[in-house]
Formats: structure tokens, sequence, C-alpha cells
């Protein structure tokens, strides 16, 4: 048993991050699904990866859909987790890929519970639909079109709450030339680096941290609050590292080694322009975020 668990805990947590967007629900997944293995007959089980799959995934549902009502009350807007470069370990390595990012999770929070299962399964870990309908106990032509729906739904234009569908990453020139253009309070160099429809989105806990409630879409608005003099005044009092969030760059800001705030981008398909901006403030989403060294600063 130790030995399945060493070789696939870190595949299922990347299924129930994904799913969740919560590190410790998607711990408290794999942990409770590897329990219930434990005390099971594991004789019959011919496929075990697929075993954990569709083990994880079905906690995973069930943890959703109850999130469900508690998300609706959230004061403010609720943004998933972010994850420092090789948390889920190197078990995971290869389910690292666009599908880690963050942009990518907050996509997903456009999906129902089923859809989000079927589309996590299908797009980032390539199974096929026979056994995706095994997993999530659905037909395979229901899985077919719950897969069509779900990457229609992403695919839309996007709203004041989620960003634009075919994101792009964020290099680290980008992140170092926002960051300047930031702190300098420079209207001029943000509106260049901004693209054509920005969204700032910021998640304080709900009522944990005070912050911006609602989110702020379009290249004037976002640019009047990212240089304002009266608003988020403290992020620039703050020390700021560049470190790795999701398997991107991302701003971590910090006092006295405690981090506070972290702040992940998405660019356009351009890749040259800044388009989404997640501003996490929660300290429950920030407490797992470890400082690897910094990224060069120029």
């Amino acid at each position: 048993m130790e030995e399945l668990y060493q070789s696939y805990k870190g595949y299922a947590f990347s299924i129930a991050y994904r799913m969740l967007g919560v590190v410790a629900d998607a711990e408290d997944a794999v942990q409770d699904m590897f329990a219930e293995l434990q005390h099971r007959d594991r004789s019959g089980i011919q496929n075990i990866k697929a075993y954990v799959a569709k083990g994880v995934t079905n906690r995973c549902l069930n943890m959703l859909n109850s999130a469900r009502s508690r998300r609706e009350t959230y004061i403010g807007e609720w943004l998933p987790e972010p994850v420092s470069e090789g948390y889920d370990g190197p078990e995971a390595a290869a389910e690292r890929n666009d599908s880690l990012s963050y942009a990518f999770l907050v996509l997903l929070e456009r999906l129902s519970p089923t859809e989000r299962a079927v589309f996590v399964l299908r797009e980032a870990f390539q199974y096929d639909y026979e056994a995706i309908a095994g997993m999530v106990g659905k037909s395979e032509s229901n899985c077919r079109q719950i897969f069509s729906r779900a990457k229609r739904i992403l695919q839309t234009e996007p709203s004041s709450r989620f960003p634009s569908p075919g994101y792009g990453t964020v290099t680290e020139n980008l992140l170092v030339r926002f960051t300047a253009a930031f702190t300098a309070y420079d209207v001029g160099g943000m509106l260049e680096l901004l693209g054509e429809h920005p969204v700032l989105v910021a998640d304080g806990g709900g009522r944990e941290v005070h912050t911006i409630l609602r989110p702020m879409t379009g290249r004037r608005g976002v640019t009047a609050l990212l240089t304002s003099r009266r608003v988020m005044h403290y992020l620039r009092e703050w020390k700021h590292s560049y470190g790795m969030l999701n398997g991107e760059p991302a701003l971590i800001f910090t006092v006295q080694g405690e981090v506070r705030a972290a702040l992940c981008l998405s660019a356009d398909r351009s890749g040259e322009s800044i388009q989404n901006l997640y501003l996490l403030m929660d300290p429950a989403k920030l407490s797992r975020i470890t400082m690897p060294p910094e990224l060069p600063q120029s």
C-alpha cells in the first residue's frame, strides 16, 4: 500500500487540484481515496491508475457540489489557490502543462462540477470517453456531449468575472516591466502593457482582508486602479519578489518573510500584453506559497 501511495499520490493530487482549486481540499480528497483503497480487496483492480483517477474524481465531485452554496455567499470574488513550483511533487511532472496555469483554473470556474470533471479528465489527462464515462457515471455519448458543451462555454467571450479565452503565458520580461510601471505609478507605461479588454479580480478571503470586491474591467478602469496612490498603496510598501506559481512567473509580496499577497497574470493571444490580473490576499490561499530563487530583475 505504501508503494501505491508513493507512486500515485502526485497523480491523484494533480487531478484533485484541477478539480477543486484548493490545496487542502485536494489533499483531503487524495487521503480519503487512499484510506478507502487500503481497506478494500485490491486483487480485482486491473488498472490501478484508472481506479485512482475515478476514486479521486468522485470525491472531488461531491466536494464541488457542497462548495457551490458556500461560494455563492462568499463576500467578493472567489479565486483558486495558487501552488508553488513543484508543490505536487515530481510524480506529477507529466501533468504540468497548460491545464495547470492559473488562468486555466479560473476559467474552469465557469463549468458545473460534472462538466469540469469531464473536461479535466479529457483535456488535461487524455482519458478516452469510455474511461471517463466509467469515472463520472455517465454514458460515453453523454460524456462527448458534456465535453463539447464545456469547450463551448470556455471559448465564449469573456465576462466581467472570468478571463478571456486564448490566454498566453506571461514572460519574465513582461512581469518585470509591469512591476516597474506599477511601483512608479506610471500611467503611460501601464497603458502600454495592458491588453484591449483587461480584467482585474481580487480575492481577500471573503471577510478576511479588505480588498476590491468586484472585478475591474477595461483599460481605463484597470489602469486607474493600478496607478492610484490611494488604492492598494500598501502593496508598494511591501517587499516584492518574482517567483513561479502554477508553472508561470508571478509577483509575490511579503512582509518580514510572510507572504501577504500574490499577483498572477495572463497575457493576450500575442503574449505581448497583459489581459487578466488576479490578486490573491486571502491568508488561507497564501500560506503554502514557498519563496523560490527570484527571477532576474531585468
